[in-house]
């Protein structure tokens, strides 16, 4: 595996970062996750412009100018083998403040850690796009927004690994977090959406939710299949009353949700408006590749 670190490609085996590096010691960075399918980048300009804005809201000046990042990721590709037709490839991009003395101060860092980690994406089971998936309701709660806005796509994942601890003791896939008012929020990676009464319904931004690309996608296709679709703020019990669920993200794309903490939702399978939903995203998924 090769892997780009800072200014040039190397072995996995020789990519390693200081650990006086501000990202390990205060998870002080940016990160976003893509997907690539055969070589080709779901929705890399919206990914990048978050990056951009995830760094511009901690005052990290990005590295490099954004039109430099689609080659790079190009030659990650197929410097790993993944530029072909064939594979469908994970890649994260992760830039930290950068190594500096030890202090909160950003300014003991004078430059950031570019990492780009690209390989083989490990597809879900499709015995869970068939089945569903079951979550759990985590007694952790989101971070409050006005403390670390959930749209800056942190480094600092302690609030979400917490609840994805909740969530495997549980025997659960995942998570579902709640705002600091107990209004639904998201899932640890992912975002959520439910079926009530034929509409498809979201938390809505203001409810401290990452603003997933995915996310995005799916509430266009929605509205361009005329599918009533409503962002608001709702409760648990809600959800457990929902007709049908399923979750959204980059490497999952639509993945239906059989059950939440023991309730069936709906028939306990994916329901017609995810099916509608999936089948809708593989059908127009070339129009968001680069």
């Amino acid at each position: 595996m090769w892997v780009f670190l800072n200014d040039r490609f190397v072995p996995r085996e020789e990519a390693v970062v200081s650990a006086f590096d501000h990202g390990f010691l205060y998870g002080d960075g940016v990160y976003e996750t893509l997907r690539a399918y055969g070589g080709r980048v779901f929705m890399l300009a919206p990914h990048l412009a978050r990056l951009y804005r995830s760094g511009d809201s901690i005052g990290l000046q990005m590295p490099m100018p954004e039109q430099d990042w689609p080659p790079l990721l190009q030659e990650a590709l197929a410097r790993n083998g993944l530029s072909g037709d064939s594979r469908d490839a994970f890649i994260r991009i992760t830039v930290s403040r950068g190594e500096g003395e030890i202090g909160l101060d950003p300014g003991l860092c004078p430059k950031p850690t570019v990492l780009i980690i690209v390989k083989p994406l490990t597809p879900y089971p499709p015995h869970l796009f068939e089945e569903g998936v079951r979550l759990t309701i985590a007694s952790v709660r989101r971070n409050l927004a006005a403390a670390l806005p959930p749209r800056i796509k942190s480094l600092s994942f302690l609030n979400n690994i917490l609840a994805k601890q909740e969530a495997t003791k549980a025997g659960a896939f995942d998570a579902v977090m709640l705002n600091a008012d107990g209004a639904l929020a998201e899932c640890t990676v992912c975002n959520l959406f439910f079926v009530q009464q034929g509409r498809l319904c979201t938390p809505s931004l203001d409810c401290g939710i990452l603003d997933g690309i995915t996310r995005d996608v799916v509430l266009t296709l929605a509205r361009e299949d005329r599918i009533p679709v409503q962002e608001g703020r709702y409760s648990s019990e809600v959800l457990m009353q929902a007709e049908e669920c399923f979750l959204t993200n980059t490497s999952m794309e639509v993945m239906p949700v059989s059950e939440v903490d023991g309730t069936k939702i709906g028939a306990a399978l994916p329901g017609p408006l995810t099916r509608r939903l999936r089948e809708l995203f593989r059908q127009s998924l070339p129009r968001f590749l680069s």
